[in-house]
């Protein structure tokens, strides 16, 4: 692990506490995988044969119903772990990773989870931290498909992703990685139809802009109150 620059995993949360050679150990027993754009790095219902940290790059975890729809779960972004089936008691992965774009993680043998977490507690608590925090979106994301107009999901799945990849352009908030108005139906639950026709009427209202898997959003405040429901 001698070609990992310090630096770029010390400020990942799963190692937040860690001592520095307690850091170390436990990068001595990971690997570095390359994933060129359009891999999969593990598919549902597959043998979780390992547990992963983003070193680089972004992912989609999309799962497929039993009527054999995609629901886009999440995006993973540098720094967070993913694939932690061993930690919420599972032996399968729960869904599909796929990289958006070329992509590099860390990955440890799912076997290894239970020495690992006894040899360094804060491995298990930080990790209990990271999926916390991912039950919770997710139960956010039920009440809003549950009890929101569809003009209003897709809002706060724009605002969402600007806030976790947004990245300062001169015209606004940009989606720092390649995303689809399809991806945006499936994290909201409606079709690419009304997604297209929700997304073109913001662009005559000057609130979003779109390009080919591009969407920067220039009036976040305006989306804001769409998403809260305030304008009407």
């Amino acid at each position: 692990m001698a070609s990992i620059d310090p630096a770029l995993v010390a400020g990942v949360p799963l190692f937040a506490g860690m001592p520095p050679q307690e850091r170390e150990a436990l990068l001595q027993e990971a690997q570095a995988v390359r994933y060129p754009k359009g891999t999969t790095v593990f598919q549902q219902d597959a043998d979780a044969h390992s547990f992963f940290v983003l070193l680089h790059g972004r992912l989609r975890v999309f799962k497929l119903t039993p009527d054999g729809q995609q629901v886009v779960v999440r995006f993973v972004a540098p720094g967070e772990v993913f694939g932690v089936a061993s930690a919420i008691g599972r032996t399968t992965y729960p869904g599909t990773s796929v990289a958006v774009v070329d992509s590099v993680a860390l990955q440890w043998p799912s076997g290894s989870w239970s020495r690992l977490v006894a040899a360094h507690p804060a491995l298990a608590l930080n990790t209990l931290h990271t999926v916390g925090g991912r039950i919770q979106e997710m139960h956010t994301r039920v009440v809003e498909m549950s009890t929101e107009q569809v003009e209003r999901r897709v809002a706060h799945a724009l605002l969402r992703l600007a806030q976790q990849a947004g990245r300062k352009v001169e015209t606004g908030v940009r989606i720092d990685f390649p995303i689809s108005r399809q991806d945006i139906a499936e994290m909201t639950g409606t079709t690419l139809h009304t997604v297209s026709r929700i997304i073109s009427a913001w662009e005559d209202r000057g609130l979003v802009e779109s390009g080919r898997q591009k969407i920067t959003v220039r009036e976040p405040h305006q989306l804001l109150l769409i998403a809260d429901d305030a304008e009407k």
